[in-house]
């Protein structure tokens, strides 16, 4: 078996991640609840978690994450904490799911939406900004890397703007966390979104948001927090503020040794090797018959992440044919980015989409051109 499926979740974890929840399995309690050692084990394990993502995303204060299951949940506490009804919003077409549905639910509560559109790379056309901001605007929500094309968005120029006019930068780091570097804080991103298991090569079930000192997003849930138990309010101080009920600390723990794990070896480091194997498929591939690879390719801003179709045939026949003939892993179909692919022409026939881990290797790539060619070939 070759994986080729690392947008949807990383296979190979760190071996540290293992050993990690195997340990907190059976030694650690519920964190914050209680005075014992095991319980009193767990809150540390969950602020060692908390200070190396804090570290990783170049945030000072570890107490501004906040650990949720995942991207999904962090996206919808934040888009819920932080909206209300008569506000705007810019986001763009290259969003997933995970941004569009949250903001669709706020539309009808009053929030009004604006889309930056792409050209056929799937580009930003960030000269936009300007003409969509109105009086009423309070923030802007966007991809960091699109799922689909794998192009990086320019979040120096998108940070530039929401500075100059007030406003708050959310970012989905779903596709980027762990892969690209990350300084949040200098970067004047208000918001980072994570999910633990893809980039950032965590168990499922892990993810988090980072949000900067001086926005209270409030909770999309409350409940249990282990503290200030006779009041009528969740808590309202980070990161207890949107950490309602028991958190999953073995996750956490693999997420923590996952996060050491990025620390020693630099994302610039994964980027790099991730990059070099989305460039040798795509060359490879990009020139055979019928195949359309889509995304930027002009530059070096992008992740391992390698989109095509073969004309004349739904992605799913070729994902199912890779799997069946080859062994190769690959994601098929629409990627939970309908505006994305309507953008680039492909709400058909969805997307055959190739993503790379730093753990892969030249000869996996190289067996990988080699069945699509067989493919394109007939």
């Amino acid at each position: 078996m070759i994986y080729f499926d690392n947008a949807a979740t990383s296979l190979w974890k760190p071996p540290e991640v293992e050993e990690a929840v195997i340990r907190a399995l059976k030694t650690a309690g519920n964190a914050g609840r209680g005075a014992h050692e095991p319980t009193l084990l767990a809150s540390r394990i969950v602020y060692d978690a908390r200070a190396k993502l804090a570290e990783l995303f170049g945030v000072g204060n570890p107490s501004r994450i906040a650990f949720t299951c995942n991207a999904t949940e962090a996206l919808n506490t934040a888009i819920s904490g932080i909206l209300r009804p008569g506000d705007h919003v810019i986001t763009s077409v290259c969003e997933h799911n995970s941004v569009l549905r949250p903001l669709y639910r706020m539309e009808k509560q009053g929030v009004e939406l604006s889309f930056l559109e792409a050209d056929e790379k799937g580009r930003i056309r960030y000269e936009m900004l300007e003409p969509l901001l109105q009086k009423n605007t309070r923030a802007v929500v966007i991809t960091h890397v699109s799922n689909l094309t794998g192009n990086v968005t320019d979040l120096e120029r998108v940070a530039v703007f929401t500075k100059a006019h007030g406003l708050w930068l959310v970012v989905d780091a779903s596709q980027s966390a762990g892969v690209l570097p990350i300084r949040a804080e200098q970067a004047g991103i208000d918001v980072l979104c994570f999910t633990g298991h893809k980039g950032l090569l965590g168990p499922q079930g892990t993810g988090g948001l980072y949000v900067r000192e001086g926005i209270n997003a409030a909770p999309w849930k409350v409940g249990g927090s282990g503290i200030q138990s006779y009041s009528r309010e969740h808590p309202a101080d980070m990161p207890a503020a949107l950490e309602a009920g028991t958190l999953n600390v073995h996750g956490i723990a693999g997420l923590g040794a996952s996060a050491a794990y990025l620390l020693r070896i630099g994302t610039d480091n994964v980027w790099k090797q991730e990059k070099e194997l989305a460039y040798r498929f795509a060359k490879g591939v990009r020139e055979l018959p019928g195949v359309t690879v889509y995304g930027d390719w002009s530059g070096e801003n992008r992740v391992g992440i390698v989109s095509f179709n073969l004309e004349g045939e739904d992605s799913g026949r070729i994902s199912d044919l890779l799997w069946e003939d080859y062994g190769i892993c690959v994601r098929a179909g629409a990627h939970c980015a309908p505006l994305m692919h309507r953008a680039l022409g492909t709400e058909k026939q969805g997307a055959v989409r190739f993503s790379f881990s730093h753990k892969n290797t030249v000869e996996e790539v190289d067996f990988a051109v080699r069945a699509v060619r067989e493919l394109a070939l007939g």
